[in-house]
């Protein structure tokens, strides 16, 4: 039976796969702690509410990758390299930093040797003609991200699948594909673990031409506050 879980300690979010129906998905006065993320199979990830900075009224579900346990990356990586798979595509692009390992997890699960990671450290050989601003809707703060110049040959003639953990606003991989028409490159599909809300389909459509599949594993919507304190689906 559905229900909405007793409070959970903030080492214990996205700690565990839980069955399909665990948690309500739509629970009588909002969402309080968490929101259950449903994955294909229709099990069921708790992520935490995040307040969004400003006036307390919007909120977004939180999903921080290098916090997760194995089980739950495992579980976004499974279900996103089998809908990658149709893609065909010969190397993963991985976003840094959330984004490296589950990158990791697909390519192994194609069966790929190694991956091409961007960074945001530029080291002394990088060229900054292969690099992008980038800001995210939970840092706010702009950083570039870089394409290591020795990575170029393994993207050459290759279709590219880019993998990321979260695609919230689309700004940020907008930011990424950028980088990647810089270096002649126009993925075949970006794939992320999570779609949070409904913009970033939008921002994808219009950056560098880009007109590719954008794949997830799992969904959350922006949040609002409702009358009775909690958290429903905001209306856009």
């Amino acid at each position: 039976m559905s229900r909405e879980a007793a409070p959970l300690a903030p080492h214990e979010f996205w700690q565990e796969v839980y069955p399909a129906g665990h948690f309500d998905p739509a629970p009588a006065g909002g969402f309080r702690q968490l929101y259950p993320a449903a994955l294909p199979d229709g099990r069921q990830i708790a992520l935490p509410i995040r307040v969004l900075p400003g006036d307390g009224s919007r909120a977004v579900a939180s999903l921080i990758l290098n916090q997760a346990s194995f089980a739950v990356e495992d579980a976004l990586a499974a279900p996103l390299a089998a809908m990658a798979r149709a893609a065909a595509p010969e190397v993963i692009v991985a976003v840094p930093t959330l984004g490296l390992s589950l990158a990791a997890n697909v390519a192994r699960r194609l069966g790929h040797r190694r991956l091409v990671p961007l960074g945001t450290s530029r080291k002394f050989w990088y060229d900054e003609a292969l690099s992008e601003p980038i800001a995210s809707i939970t840092t706010r703060q702009e950083r570039r991200i870089y394409l290591d110049p020795r990575m170029l040959p393994l993207l050459d003639g290759r279709r590219a699948a880019v993998v990321d953990d979260v695609v919230s606003t689309g700004t940020s991989m907008a930011a990424v594909l950028g980088l990647l028409a810089r270096a002649g490159v126009r993925p075949v599909a970006v794939a992320a673990a999570m779609l949070q809300g409904s913009g970033g389909p939008a921002h994808l459509d219009a950056a560098a031409g880009w007109r590719g599949p954008l794949l997830a594993a799992t969904s959350s919507p922006r949040l609002a506050r409702n009358a009775s304190g909690g958290w429903e689906a905001e209306r856009l």
